[in-house]
């Protein structure tokens, strides 16, 4: 979707914010905007919003093109806004590949500039009503880096001639242009303009955050990630930018030792190459953290890594720093005692994940035949609450078998088994839980565990299901929220 009249207002307004004295020129502009019509579509008269970037290489220089109507070298004819761009620097992005058969990933934002506009150029062309051409254009300028070495190939091809030059700032053709990019000082060496935190502690865990599951609006949507984000103008650092985002995501998390530990690269929705200041810190307390933004954190070793869905870059990162850095502490492992004196009996809790499709049906997952518990036998999602709260082992479950992306203010506690499976063994407390929407299709993630899940009728359950999961589906189909088995 293309960004609304409000998103642009605000890209103007930030621009103006450096550039007060060209309020006057944008005047129309900002009129425009205020108007109740689509300031990005073409036929409005007699203004238009175009889009352009001009390329910075190692040396310096900036990459003119020529003009497929004039032509003439400038830095990169302005492109229309299309309804796939979210965003004028989507757009901006868009015209550069476009008009230099130059990949997205060969290029980056610089520290300078960031995502914000280095310029808006107004200038008038030759009105064509018939088409929805306007007489007077707004051009929005970006500005990137290039992020390799050396300047890749031209691919648009031009028969007047070279297709592209690379000229010193100094002879940029336009005016407005040339004078903001000589005053921003662009050398053209790429810079980090993200920080993230490689989270550890003493037995050698690292601290890794669910995203969200956006595609197209979060990076590395619905992964696990390190945590961090982007840098702003008003970051004074990329360590200020590591404690603002923490600050915004997790708030009651304090790291120890923060120090740089390497640079590395994402890869940004619209595809442009982003460098990533990866700062290491340790961490003393529990993943059971406020999380402002994401699903959830979770502690986890290397070995786990294989299991998650996480990007390359990230797992060769945790795996370098664990070879660097072997923990100083093993983790304890103190095995279960159960007092069955004076003082009570301990319970155990499990969580299980009630699932209804649009049919009625329930969710049911068919255990490994090898399985400690009820091998070869249809059973709910379900886990054995470690030290957590029973909703984040829930969610989390959800997430490590099934693939599936809950939100905890979409759950329900809908039954409760108390439950002995053997006389003599640990009594266990069932919760049953009812997520009323979730993101996702049940897949099969853990196959040593779980062979197939599938959806089944309330009333056509399969024979071979654990008893008192087909306990939990009756009486919550008959609204009765507590059962008990085996006493």
């Amino acid at each position: 979707m293309s960004p609304s009249s409000t998103a642009i207002r605000r890209t103007v307004e930030a621009y103006l914010g450096r550039h007060p004295g060209e309020r006057d020129a944008l005047a129309g502009l900002l009129a425009a905007l205020d108007r109740a019509f689509d300031a990005t579509a073409r036929m409005p008269l007699p203004g238009h919003i175009t889009c352009s970037a001009v390329v910075i290489d190692r040396q310096g220089r900036a990459l003119h093109v020529r003009h497929p109507a004039t032509g003439e070298l400038v830095h990169a004819p302005g492109s229309h806004i299309e309804p796939e761009d979210r965003t004028l620097l989507a757009a901006a992005l868009r015209a550069t590949v476009e008009e230099a058969g130059i990949a997205p990933g060969t290029l980056c934002l610089t520290r300078q500039m960031l995502g914000t506009p280095i310029d808006i150029d107004v200038h008038d062309v030759a009105a064509s009503p018939s088409n929805g051409e306007p007489a007077r254009h707004y051009d929005i300028r970006y500005v990137f880096y290039l992020a390799v070495e050396e300047p890749p190939t031209i691919a648009r091809p031009d028969e007047e001639g070279a297709a592209a030059q690379w000229l010193p700032q100094a002879e940029v053709t336009s005016p407005t242009l040339r004078a903001k990019l000589l005053a921003a000082r662009l050398d053209g060496r790429p810079e980090p303009v993200n920080a993230s935190a490689l989270i550890y502690d003493a037995t050698g865990r690292y601290l890794l955050h669910l995203r969200d599951h956006k595609p197209g609006v979060i990076w590395e949507s619905g992964a696990f990630a390190l945590l961090g984000g982007g840098r702003t103008h008003d970051d004074q650092s990329l360590e200020g930018t590591l404690i603002r985002e923490l600050s915004e995501e997790v708030p009651d998390l304090r790291l120890e030792d923060v120090t740089p530990y390497a640079v590395g690269a994402a890869t940004s929705i619209d595809g442009l190459s982003v460098p990533v200041q990866v700062f290491a810190g340790r961490w003393r307390g529990t993943d059971r953290l406020r999380l402002h933004e994401g699903v959830l954190l979770r502690w986890f070793t290397p070995d786990d890594l294989d299991r998650l869905r996480l990007s390359p870059a990230t797992r060769e990162l945790i795996r370098q720093h664990a070879a660097e850095n072997p923990p100083n502490i093993k983790p304890a492992v103190a095995p279960p005692v159960w007092d069955w004196g004076s003082q009570g009996v301990l319970n155990g809790v499990g969580v299980h994940l009630h699932l209804e499709d649009a049919e009625g049906r329930v969710l049911l997952g068919l255990r490994h035949p090898d399985s400690k518990y009820a091998g070869n036998t249809w059973h709910y999602l379900a886990g054995r609450c470690e030290q957590e709260p029973a909703l984040a082992c829930l969610v989390r479950e959800a997430w490590e078998e099934a693939g599936l992306v809950i939100d905890p203010a979409d759950v329900e506690l809908v039954h409760v088994v108390h439950v002995v499976d053997a006389p003599g063994s640990l009594p266990l407390m069932q919760l049953v839980f009812r997520a009323r929407r979730w993101e996702g299709t049940p897949e099969v993630r853990e196959p040593d565990k779980c062979l197939a899940w599938q959806w089944w009728p309330r009333h056509e359950l399969p024979d071979r299901i654990v008893s008192y999961a087909r306990t939990a589906i009756t009486a919550i189909s008959e609204g009765r929220p507590y059962s008990e088995m085996g006493w």
